[in-house]
């Protein structure tokens, strides 16, 4: 049921076939044409159905195989000796069955195109929609920018106060560390002048019974008496063999002697 608009070539009128037919076809009572392998596939049965429009082709001549480009033997036989009345009523319908063919062509491509027109406006249809979505979201995430571009600034003004804080701290403790090491440069140097001035030896105070402490250089050290070494007394022995803490004497211990020897 179609025919090429653009020229004068049959097409098969098989559905999903529509080639163009050249050579050998398959014509029908019912004004429908077919390619020769549809043509024999389908007219081997019996009975016989049109494939386009499902007529019983029960008749002799309700199907006929004919060539589409005859020769000109055949074209100059066939219609010889008929009346010309037979002759304009053949070519009439020859004609009538060629504008069956043309009616029908238009008609599938009027209906080819309402179908088109009909996704067309479907998919105009979904694309709104979508589009429509679309903006849906694209305000929703400018909404969530602007949002997050003021947690953004809300952030870069904190961090600009905790920046801010830092450096101010920075500089407290460059301060006090520069503070430090001045006074521990001071205190290294007046450490060094006491160990470098002349030791006073002899000096005591005898009044409280005590001794200097010990240097350094003059650390305590542990003696042990007698074998068992059970005892254990600290020395205070000076580096250059000065008396001891518990030789020194106290004035309760002179009083003592001078007791001692008066009886």
């Amino acid at each position: 049921m179609a025919m090429s608009l653009c020229d004068d070539t049959l097409l098969c009128n098989f559905p999903k076939c529509r080639i163009k037919l050249s050579g050998f076809a398959w014509v029908t009572a019912c004004s429908h044409v077919f390619c020769d392998q549809h043509g024999s596939g389908e007219f081997s049965r019996s009975p016989a159905i049109c494939p386009a429009c499902s007529s019983a082709l029960s008749g002799k001549l309700d199907i006929v195989r004919t060539e589409l480009s005859p020769s000109e033997e055949y074209k100059a036989m066939v219609l010889a000796g008929l009346r010309p009345d037979v002759v304009l009523d053949i070519s009439a319908r020859a004609l009538s069955f060629w504008s069956y063919q043309v009616h029908q062509e238009r008609m599938y491509q009027e209906y080819s195109l309402s179908r088109a027109d009909a996704q067309l406006k479907q998919m105009e249809k979904m694309l709104t929609q979508q589009n429509q979505s679309r903006e849906l979201e694209l305000t929703a995430m400018r909404g969530e920018i602007a949002s997050l571009k003021k947690v953004m600034e809300e952030y870069k003004r904190k961090y600009s106060e905790v920046s801010e804080r830092l450096m101010e701290r920075n500089r407290q403790y460059q301060k006090l560390q520069a503070l430090y090491d001045s006074l521990r440069l001071r205190n290294m140097v007046v450490g060094v002048g006491e160990r470098g001035s002349p030791p006073q030896h002899g000096h005591q105070d005898f009044n409280i019974g005590v001794a200097r402490p010990a240097t350094p250089q003059r650390s305590p050290q542990f003696l042990s008496l007698g074998p068992e070494g059970d005892g254990q007394f600290f020395s205070c022995l000076e580096a250059d063999g000065a008396k001891t803490f518990f030789q020194f004497s106290s004035p309760l211990r002179d009083r003592s002697r001078l007791f001692v020897n008066k009886h």
